[in-house]
């Protein structure tokens, strides 16, 4: 229409969890448009689990804060506590205990491994879903996928392989939040397949030989017969 075709159209990008954060603190400290009248002091986790469940809106993040602050009763110093569950109650959503670089992060892909290597799809979802939910990476999870579709699945069912190089190709393709579909898909296929680690198992074996003894020279019968050994050009 005429209308639109004289209008400047403005896309908004959505903000990083760390601008989301810089922007808490703004409006704590604010005192003529903000909550700096309130004496508030907000911990880390809970100024983190606002922005991140926010989803870059500036809006809700704000929103969420006004709404914990003002529902919050002060102790006896009229400092009100901002804390994990005031973050949790004021945007409506549970805050997931993980480190992505800590302890939390190989201790729940451990617990997703060891859950499909028992064919427990209940617990291989929950695991799934907790590292999906605190942030992690869509992508490392995707490759441990990959490398136990050869390691614990190896040849008792190799269509397992070329799924999981599939789910590996789909979840960079798709991004998230759809991402997790594909995870998920191939999480079961994972769950329900038979298992076998006679590929690993047998190279670990070959490899331990190498580092232990002196290395085999090549018998004849192995050798390459159809060129000589230092060829012409």
């Amino acid at each position: 229409s005429a209308l639109v075709s004289r209008s400047q159209v403005f896309q908004l990008e959505p903000l990083t969890t760390e601008q989301l954060e810089q922007l808490i603190d703004r409006a704590l400290a604010d005192k003529e448009r903000g909550l700096g009248n309130y004496k508030v002091k907000i911990q880390n986790d809970a100024r983190r689990h606002l922005a991140k469940l926010s989803d870059g809106d500036a809006r809700k993040a704000l929103n969420a804060l006004e709404i914990g602050v003002l529902t919050t009763p002060p102790d006896e110093k009229g400092v009100i506590h901002f804390t994990i569950p005031v973050a949790e109650e004021s945007i409506q959503q549970k805050a997931v205990v993980y480190d992505k670089k800590g302890d939390a992060h190989y201790d729940t892909i451990s617990a997703f491994i060891k859950s499909m290597r028992a064919s427990d799809l209940g617990g291989a979802m929950y695991w799934l879903a907790k590292m999906l939910h605190a942030g992690e990476d869509f992508r490392f999870i995707a490759r441990r996928i990959v490398i136990f579709a050869s390691e614990d699945v190896g040849l008792a069912d190799p269509e397992a392989l070329p799924l999981a190089i599939a789910t590996q190709q789909a979840v960079e393709f798709v991004g998230l939040p759809e991402a997790r579909i594909p995870l998920a898909h191939a999480t079961s296929y994972m769950c329900r397949a038979k298992k076998s680690r006679e590929a690993y198992e047998a190279l670990n074996q070959a490899t331990e030989k190498i580092e232990m003894e002196q290395t085999e020279r090549v018998p004849e019968h192995l050798k390459n017969k159809h060129f000589p050994v230092n060829p012409k050009s």
